[in-house]
């Protein structure tokens, strides 16, 4: 078994790779060649240390980070997401992904009326700190097992409050370490922050329990490149937070691009309507809003448009 621990999701991240490229053993699921270790567990020390840092030689959009944990609190399976990230579409059928978590979280089919997996959870978390039932199920075997694109890959989000922290446990079957870790652990420590507010307890440590951890072959190249990373581990120094009752308005308010003023949340609306602005070809306006909004997140929005700006050239020129 392969265990990790790290601060930060870079150094996670980093040793991951290091791990599975040289430990990792070939097997091709649906005829694509893949190196892959199994299982592994990385455990994140300081969950609110979930920024990637470029500086490992991965680069992530920022914006899509953002986006795709608002869409999973949403309870949303709206097409909206495909402008943060347009390789979402290949793995959608009918124009949905059916692997969306947002549905399977908010409003999970039940009788005789659908079932909130995340109140669930928060309230047992409340009424018995010591539960072991605050579960959140993802893959569903009467949908999952159909001939279709996107198969949910975390099986549980598991929460446990223990000596007054709030722990996280995430269970995947399956996890592209390249493409989707680095997302994948935002969101779900996004999740895990704002658990612990409305449990009146400090954030805990994240666990990311993987079956097959793994790389695709098309990725060796550039996981080859990593590095450890260098300075500080990013993080924003706005916690998340926001009453269980002001969540639906908090969301509905950053679908619809309006500015937001709970703490962190100005940060993560700024990084919305910026890269909706770039996405227009509105790239200047866009760019004056990143830098006129405050955090982290906002910096490395500012540092990927500089990247976008970079590779149009280079793909013009090809």
């Amino acid at each position: 078994m392969l265990y990790i621990e790290g601060g930060s999701v870079t150094e996670l991240f980093t040793r991951a790779v290091t791990a599975v490229v040289s430990e990792g053993r070939t097997v091709s699921p649906r005829g694509t060649p893949t190196l892959e270790v199994m299982p592994a567990h990385l455990c994140l020390a300081a969950p609110r240390a979930r920024l990637l840092d470029a500086s490992c030689g991965r680069r992530i959009n920022p914006a899509f980070a953002a986006a795709e944990a608002v869409w999973v609190l949403a309870g949303s399976d709206a097409p909206w997401i495909f402008g943060f990230n347009a390789r979402l579409r290949e793995f959608a059928d009918g124009g949905v992904l059916h692997g969306a978590y947002g549905p399977r979280l908010r409003a999970w089919p039940g009788a005789p009326a659908a079932i909130d997996q995340l109140a669930q959870a928060r309230r047992l978390l409340i009424d018995d700190p010591e539960t072991r039932r605050a579960t959140v199920c993802l893959f569903d075997p009467s949908r999952d097992f159909a001939d279709v694109r996107d198969v949910p890959c975390t099986v549980t989000w598991r929460f446990f409050v223990r000596d007054g922290l709030l722990e996280m446990h995430t269970t995947m079957r399956s996890q592209d370490l390249w493409l989707g870790l680095p997302y994948d652990v935002f969101t779900a420590t996004v999740l895990q922050e704002l658990m612990a507010g409305w449990c009146g307890v400090e954030v805990g440590a994240y666990h990311h329990e993987v079956s097959s951890l793994h790389l695709y072959r098309r990725d060796l190249a550039a996981a080859a490149e990593v590095r450890s990373p260098t300075g500080t581990p990013a993080s924003d120094p706005a916690r998340l937070a926001v009453s269980w009752g002001r969540l639906p308005s908090l969301v509905e308010g950053l679908l619809a691009g309006a500015p937001v003023i709970e703490p962190g949340w100005e940060g993560i609306s700024g990084v919305l309507r910026s890269y909706l602005l770039w996405r227009a070809g509105h790239r200047q306006y866009a760019r004056d809003l990143a830098l006129a909004t405050s955090g982290e997140l906002a910096r490395m929005l500012d540092r990927w448009y500089d990247h976008l700006s970079a590779e149009r050239p280079r793909a013009v020129a090809s």
